[in-house]
């Protein structure tokens, strides 16, 4: 009679053990269906190529695995996986020996190529070139000022789930993007594009 209770006993904590890893194996699907895209800009934003970004997203979701016990603690999934693709691509980006700080005279086109909407050639290029020249701009800044401002602004995080991804205080994220802004809106000026703020 003992042993046939340890028997059931034990059975209950298999089972018990499976039901916990399908559920946080649910998580982790749950996880990559909702923010693969988040994890893929995140690092393209660092690497600046598609190829390197799939990898790293690809990277990021192998820890979230290795880490997976951790899951249940983690009180906002969308700040976790952000520092961990933001970690992965800055890794790998120091890893192949590129600083992602380019010079201005940078000839690479603009990350995206900016559709017809009706309006005339010279709009349409004027457009087009005003985007090159921020996407090089950015580039160029600092590493500090860069990450809030990409992770805030072209990643649409708010300063308090970039702060937790980049482990600075909120205060610190709103200075540093507020600055790294002027600093965009300074440069802008000095090439002739007129900016309003």
């Amino acid at each position: 009679m003992i042993e046939g209770r340890r028997v059931l006993a034990g059975e209950a904590i298999l089972s018990g053990a499976a039901a916990g890893e399908c559920g946080r194996d649910q998580a982790i699907e749950r996880l990559v269906r909702e923010h693969s895209r988040l994890v893929y800009r995140i690092a393209y934003a660092v690497l600046r190529q598609h190829h390197d970004a799939e990898d790293a997203a690809q990277e990021t979701f192998v820890r979230v695995l290795r880490y997976s016990s951790r899951l249940a603690l983690v009180e906002n999934p969308k700040t976790w996986l952000a520092r961990i693709a933001w970690r992965v691509a800055v890794d790998r980006n120091k890893r192949r020996g590129h600083d992602p700080a380019i010079p201005l005279d940078d000839p690479e086109k603009p990350i995206s190529e900016i559709a017809s909407s009706g309006m005339g050639a010279d709009a349409t290029l004027q457009r087009s070139q005003l985007a090159a020249d921020i996407e090089k701009l950015i580039r160029a800044l600092p590493q500090k000022l860069r990450a809030p401002l990409v992770l805030s602004t072209l990643q649409e995080m708010t300063p308090r789930e970039v702060a937790a991804a980049l482990d600075l205080k909120e205060a610190a994220v709103r200075s540093r993007v507020f600055r790294a802004r002027q600093i965009l809106k300074e440069k802008l000026l000095q090439r002739g594009h007129g900016v309003t703020s």
